[in-house]
C-alpha cells in the first residue's frame, strides 16, 4: 500500500505544474459571492441564472488538501513548515483512533470554460476539470503504520480490525455543460433550477475493500497472520504499475480531457435556489424610454436557501482493461510485501496465494463511484455589501463500494461582497476529525486565491489543510450609463453632456426651425399688443 500511497501523493504536486500553485473543494471563502463566476456553479448549478455577469471565461484554477481523523500536524510551522525542513515523510502526530478515515490528496485542476448569461433568465455553462483522489476509509490505524511506517513496531503482539474498510485512489477528467434558469419572478419571490450533465474519463484506478480484516502482529518482526479475512482488490493497472501515473506527468491538458481512457461514465449536479426579496421597487428605473426597467447589476434578495445534490455518477472500467481479485482464507503476510505487491494486479494475486489466501480471478467492469454529496445553504443579506452564509455538506456515497466520498461538515462564512471585490471567513466544523477550521478566501474581480482551512499551512496540531488559487476574466452586467441626467443611456444619446428628450435622441430642441416656429407664434402676438 505504501507504494500507491506514496505515488499518488506525488501526483499533486505533479498537478501544481500544470498550473501555478496547488488550492480546497469547496471554496467556500469565495464561491458564495455574487460575482463568483462559475466557482458557485460547483456548489449548485442553479446559481448562473440571473448572474451577476454577462460572460466569463475561465482560464485555470486548483484546489488541493489533506483531510483526516488519523492525526494532527506534527510540525508547529504546520505544513509549509515540515515541508521547508525536509519533513514530509513524518508529517502527522497519530490520534488514539482504533480505526481511521484518510484523504491524502485530493486535487483538482480546473481547465478553459465559459459563461454566457443569455438574458437575466437563462444561462449556460461550459467547464473541463482534472480530478483525483486518494482515500483510506475505517482502516484499522496500527496495521495502516505497521505498513507504512517502517520505523513503526507496536509494543508486544496486537490484534488489528478493520471492517467494512476501503481503499480508493483515482484519477479522472470531466467535461461538463451546465444550464439554469429562472422558474419563478416575481417583485419579492425568484426560484431558480440548474443542472450540469459530465463526461467522465478515468484515467486510473486502485481499489482494496473488504467486510472484515483479523489480523495478528508478531512482536519483533515485519509479519502479520491474517485470518478469517476476505479482501477484494480491483484495479486498470493490470500490467504495470506507473499506468495511472503515465498521464499525470503529461503537460498536454488536451490529451488529458480528449484522449483514450481507460474508463468513461457520466455525472450529473442538480439545484435549486429560492430568494427572498423585500424590497423590490428600488431594483427599477426609467432609462430609454421604458419606465420601468429592472437593474440586474445588484443583488435584491435578503434571504436566499439553496439545495443540491453533486457529483451523482461513477465511471465504468471495461473488463478487458480490468481485473478483479476476490481472496479470503488465514495466512502470514508481511508489510514489505503488502507495499511491493498492491500497485499491480498480478503481484498482489500471486503474493495471496503464495501466503495461503484462496483468490478468484474475476474479468468483469467495475463501477467506481463518485464522491456524491447534498450541500444546504442559506444567506442572509445583512447591511449593503455584508452578508453572511450557513452550509451544511452530507455526504450519500456508498463507503462500501469501489469510490470516494466526502465527509460531513457545517461551515459558516461572513463576507464582503461587492463587484469588484469578495473577502470571505469561512469557519467550519468537520465532523470526520470532530475539530473546528478556520479559512479566507479573496476575490479581486476574476483573480481569486484562499484556504477553507488556513491554520493547517501555518500551525501545528491541525487535521488538515488546503488552499486554493485561479483566475478567469468575467465581464460584468452594467447599468445604463446616463452622465447628462436626462434618462436616455450614454450609448443611445446623441448629446450625452446635454440634457434632451427621447423623442429627439437625446438633444435639446434647438433645431432652426424649431426656433422659427416659436418666432412666428411670438410675432402676431407682439403686433396685437402694440395697437
Amino acid at each position: 500500500m505504501v507504494k500507491i500511497y506514496s505515488k499518488i501523493s506525488v501526483f499533486a504536486g505533479l498537478l501544481s505544474l500544470l498550473s501555478v500553485e496547488a488550492v480546497a473543494q469547496f471554496n467556500f471563502g469565495i464561491a458564495n459571492s455574487n460575482w463568483s463566476g462559475t466557482q458557485g456553479l460547483y456548489l449548485n448549478p442553479a446559481v448562473i441564472a440571473d448572474s451577476r455577469e454577462r460572460f466569463t471565461i475561465d482560464i485555470i484554477g486548483v484546489t488541493a488538501g489533506v483531510d483526516n481523523n488519523l492525526g494532527t500536524l506534527k510540525n508547529n510551522g504546520g505544513l509549509i513548515g515540515a515541508l521547508s525542513n525536509g519533513n514530509s515523510s513524518d508529517i502527522f502526530s497519530y490520534s488514539n483512533n482504533n480505526s481511521f478515515s484518510l484523504m491524502a490528496p485530493y486535487a483538482k485542476v480546473n481547465g478553459p470554460g465559459c459563461m454566457i448569461s443569455i438574458n437575466h433568465k437563462h444561462s449556460i455553462a461550459i467547464t473541463t476539470a482534472i480530478r483525483g483522489m486518494n482515500q483510506f476509509n475505517n482502516f484499522d490505524q496500527s496495521l495502516y503504520q505497521t505498513i507504512t511506517n517502517s520505523s513503526y513496531l507496536p509494543a508486544g503482539d496486537a490484534t488489528f480490525t478493520s471492517h467494512n474498510y476501503n481503499y480508493t485512489a483515482q484519477l479522472w477528467s470531466e467535461l461538463g455543460a451546465s444550464y439554469g434558469g429562472v422558474l419563478l419572478d416575481r417583485p419579492h419571490h425568484e426560484i431558480r433550477i440548474g443542472a450540469t450533465i459530465r463526461y467522465l474519463g478515468g484515467m486510473g484506478y486502485v481499489g482494496l475493500k473488504g467486510k472484515n480484516l483479523n489480523v495478528q502482529y508478531r512482536n519483533g518482526n515485519d509479519t502479520v497472520y491474517a485470518y478469517n479475512s476476505d479482501i477484494e482488490y480491483a484495479s486498470n493497472l493490470v500490467s504495470t504499475k506507473s499506468a495511472v501515473f503515465n498521464g499525470i506527468g503529461n503537460n498536454n491538458l488536451l490529451s488529458q480531457f480528449f484522449g483514450t481512457k481507460a474508463g468513461g461514465g457520466v455525472g450529473a449536479d442538480f439545484g435549486v435556489m429560492y430568494d427572498y426579496i423585500t424590497e423590490p421597487a428600488r431594483e427599477v428605473y426609467e432609462m430609454d424610454g421604458v419606465a420601468d426597467r429592472v437593474d440586474y447589476t445588484g443583488n435584491r434578495y435578503k434571504l436566499r436557501f439553496s439545495a443540491s445534490v453533486l457529483d451523482l455518477g461513477a465511471i465504468t472500467y471495461k473488463a478487458d482493461n480490468n481485473a478483479n481479485l476476490e481472496a479470503n482464507g488465514n495466512g502470514y503476510l508481511t508489510g514489505t510485501g503488502l507495499s511491493n505487491s498492491v500497485g499491480n494486479y498480478t503481484d498482489f494475486k500471486n503474493y495471496l496465494q503464495s501466503r495461503g489466501f484462496n483468490g478468484d480471478t474475476i474479468h468483469q467492469n467495475t463501477r467506481v463511484g463518485m464522491p456524491t454529496r447534498l450541500l444546504f445553504s442559506a444567506d442572509y443579506s445583512i447591511c449593503k455589501h455584508w452578508y453572511v452564509n450557513a452550509a451544511y455538506v452530507v455526504n450519500v456515497a456508498n463507503r462500501e463500494n469501489f469510490g470516494n466520498s466526502y465527509y460531513n461538515q457545517v461551515t459558516v462564512t461572513p463576507r464582503y461582497d461587492t463587484r469588484l471585490i469578495s473577502v470571505g471567513l469561512p469557519i467550519t466544523y468537520s465532523m470526520l476529525s470532530n475539530s473546528m477550521k478556520m479559512g479566507i478566501g479573496f476575490r479581486i474581480a476574476g483573480f481569486f486565491a484562499g484556504s477553507d482551512d488556513l491554520l493547517g499551512l501555518f500551525a501545528g496540531h491541525q487535521y488538515g489543510v488546503n488552499a486554493y488559487v485561479g483566475g478567469s476574466v468575467p465581464f460584468y452586467k452594467l447599468r445604463r450609463h446616463d452622465r447628462d441626467g436626462d434618462r436616455i443611456s450614454d450609448r443611445m444619446d446623441r448629446c450625452p453632456d446635454e440634457p434632451g428628450d427621447w423623442e429627439n435622441h437625446g438633444c435639446p430642441f434647438k433645431d432652426k426651425e424649431h426656433g422659427d416656429k416659436e418666432e412666428s407664434k411670438e410675432k402676431p402676438h407682439e403686433d396685437k399688443t402694440e395697437n
